[in-house]
């Protein structure tokens, strides 16, 4: 929390989308209960009702809410990778899921005081953070705020996965 996560990713995606074309599709791990619904609205007054699974569609987009039941555990990454058309898709960005095994950026700001995790999480293939210049790790590091060498790292990354 802190790091600017989803601030990096919203100046990201517009940039791979542009700059290289991608379809990108983003996996977001909330800690706490969230809802996409407010309440008033039909589909979340059909939720409340009982609905397990209720899918709001329009000619623009459509939603799919699914509750768990209280004795289901909270779906792992590749459960909820195998819910995207990936048909469609040309990328997945994840923000969140450290515990799982992918390849990561890791994002770091040194007033958090948090310490470095691309010591000990070999899945994390490159580092973004605020104190570049002072950073020996094994890995490229980028500046946090350097969002068009993040992005043609990731490209590059990607083309070399395919």
């Amino acid at each position: 929390s802190g790091t600017g996560k989803t601030s990096l990713l919203r100046r990201l995606i517009p940039m791979l989308k542009s700059r290289h074309g991608m379809r990108i599709a983003v996996i977001k791990h909330a800690h706490h209960t969230f809802d996409t619904d407010q309440p008033g609205k039909d589909s979340y007054e059909l939720r409340k009702a009982g609905a397990r699974q209720t899918l709001v569609s329009s000619s623009r987009r459509w939603a799919l809410v699914r509750e768990l039941g209280e004795r289901e555990s909270e779906p792992g990454l590749a459960e909820l990778i195998a819910q995207l058309d990936q048909t469609s898709l040309d990328l997945i960005l994840i923000e969140g899921f450290k515990k799982e095994a992918f390849p990561k950026i890791e994002l770091h700001r040194e007033a958090t005081g948090h310490p470095l995790m691309c010591g000990q999480d070999k899945n994390i293939i490159a580092l973004a953070c605020d104190t570049v210049e002072r950073q020996s790790v094994d890995i490229p590091v980028f500046s946090i705020n350097d969002v068009e060498s993040i992005s043609s790292f990731i490209a590059s990354f990607r083309e070399s996965q395919t």
